[in-house]
């Protein structure tokens, strides 16, 4: 199997499963039920999930008044990219002179 085809298969489920994380933990949060850990939605985050993670946030709007997911998750999703960039592209210097 190719490798970019394998990395777009891990990032698809990861982003669903973040989206699915919101959704399910605001339904519980209504219910008054057992929730998912902050950390558990942020690791979702970190590991590939961060645009699922902000699509459910403001799907669903949950944690949308949480300083730290309205910053947090797109703060990983700006580092994720930077990093993605430096893989692809490698350090780049900027003269400006």
């Amino acid at each position: 199997m190719d490798v970019l085809l394998i990395l777009a298969i891990y990032l698809l489920i990861v982003n669903l499963a973040g989206f699915a994380a919101m959704g399910i933990d605001k339904s519980r949060a209504r219910r008054k039920a057992w929730r998912i850990p902050e950390s558990t939605l942020f690791l979702l985050a970190i590991i590939g999930g961060s645009i699922g993670s902000i699509a459910g946030m403001y799907t669903f709007h949950h944690k949308t008044l949480h300083p730290q997911f309205v910053w947090g998750m797109p703060a990983i999703l700006i580092l994720q990219i930077a990093a993605v960039l430096y893989i692809l592209f490698g350090p780049v210097s900027i003269s400006l002179l």
